[in-house]
């Protein structure tokens, strides 16, 4: 993988390293038409501490980035079996990334990345996932904001506190944790978050961006940005393939669907009420379930070698387990791993790159923020 190593006249170089068991054994050649070899988790990423501080950073991450520093798509160790997109460890060494970026915007700007979490009423689950978001921010140096509001909070009041962060220059990106209750108007929520600091990528401008050629959004959403992350950083090819997108979402399967076709990919998506949907499921060179049905995807559904990126999370009932249940996703992972040729397990696979998601358009919000801001109002 990629390693940053010293950082010279203000230029940061970036190198490969050859195939390793340990990094003693590592040979450091800067090629940046080669692809860096396959994952190899005794490597680490490290940078300097002068090397993390510079203004230069931003540059470095996107040679990184465009190197597809987690390595290069081999075919499965045996004929029967695909590789595992280990998206929990993926997402680790993004998130390495991140805060070497984080601590550049932060030395350029004198001012870390802001995110702000709005969470409303005292769903368990939502609580969970906003403390998973602030732990997160900490690790990689985002600081974050919140406010927890009563189940019972007004539309009016909602809005106001959105508003408040819109003008609030310590934040970059604001999230609303959904779902709202049942009283508030979602999307007027939505809506009314700045599209400056539109990290979910859910702001109209954003989508529609998303579905046009030749536009690019500021933001993408944190979860179809994620599956296509796995797909680049394994080197899976996507141009002049064929993908079948299993689910019509406005969370994930429209706009993983627009970005596989923003990649030159020949898309179809299935859904409810879609004729022969195995059948075109069969015929996919990538696959991406988000269907919210448990291990309904079998082995007959896989074209042989295809890869399969699960987004599903879904609970069946399990005694062996503490909680009474065990989290599985749209594809029955034990038999499909047989004949595809890459797969995302669940969990471990698409769920860790959400939150990673979120946090790289956050510090890349900021620092497009923080450069209009110092460019001035004329920008």
């Amino acid at each position: 993988m990629l390693r940053a190593l010293q950082h010279m006249d203000r230029c940061l170089f970036t190198f490969r390293c050859s195939r390793v068991v340990s990094v003693q054994q590592a040979t450091f050649r800067f090629n940046p038409q080669q692809c860096p070899p396959p994952l190899n988790s005794s490597i680490k990423l490290g940078l300097s501490a002068r090397a993390a501080e510079s203004p230069v950073l931003s540059c470095a991450r996107r040679q990184t980035r465009s190197l597809a520093a987690m390595g290069t798509a081999e075919a499965p160790a045996t004929a029967t079996e695909a590789q595992i997109i280990d998206g929990k460890l993926t997402s680790e060494l993004i998130r390495k990334e991140i805060a070497l970026e984080a601590a550049a915007v932060k030395s350029k700007y004198g001012k870390a990345p802001g995110l702000a979490v709005v969470l409303v009423g005292s769903r368990g689950d939502s609580a969970t996932y906003v403390r998973s978001k602030k732990k997160a921010c900490a690790d990689v140096g985002i600081e974050s904001f919140g406010r927890e509001l009563p189940e019972d909070v007004s539309e009016e009041e909602l809005l106001k506190v959105v508003q408040d962060y819109n003008a609030d220059d310590d934040v970059h990106g604001i999230l609303v944790q959904l779902p709202l209750p049942k009283h508030i108007n979602e999307q007027r929520i939505l809506d009314a978050i700045s599209l400056d600091k539109d990290v979910d990528g859910f702001h109209p401008f954003n989508i529609g961006s998303l579905a046009m050629r030749g536009r690019q959004p500021l933001y993408t959403s944190c979860t179809p940005k994620g599956c296509l992350e796995l797909l680049r950083r394994y080197n899976v090819p996507i141009s002049g393939k064929r993908a079948v997108v299993l689910g019509r979402s406005n969370i994930v399967g429209m706009p993983v669907a627009h970005l596989l076709q923003a990649e030159d990919a020949t898309v179809t998506v299935v859904h409810s009420k879609t004729k022969d949907a195995q059948a075109l499921c069969a015929e996919a060179d990538i696959l991406i379930a988000a269907i919210g049905k448990a291990e309904m995807v079998k082995a007959d559904w896989v074209k042989p070698g295809a890869a399969v990126i699960d987004v599903g999370t879904n609970p069946v009932p399990d005694d062996s387990k503490k909680s009474g249940y065990r989290l599985v996703g749209d594809v029955a992972f034990r038999e499909v791993k047989e004949k595809a040729g890459f797969i995302t397990p669940v969990p471990g696979g698409v769920g860790p790159m959400t939150i990673t998601m979120l946090l790289q358009n956050c510090t890349e919000g900021a620092q497009r923020i923080l450069e209009k801001a110092r460019a001035g109002p004329s920008s």
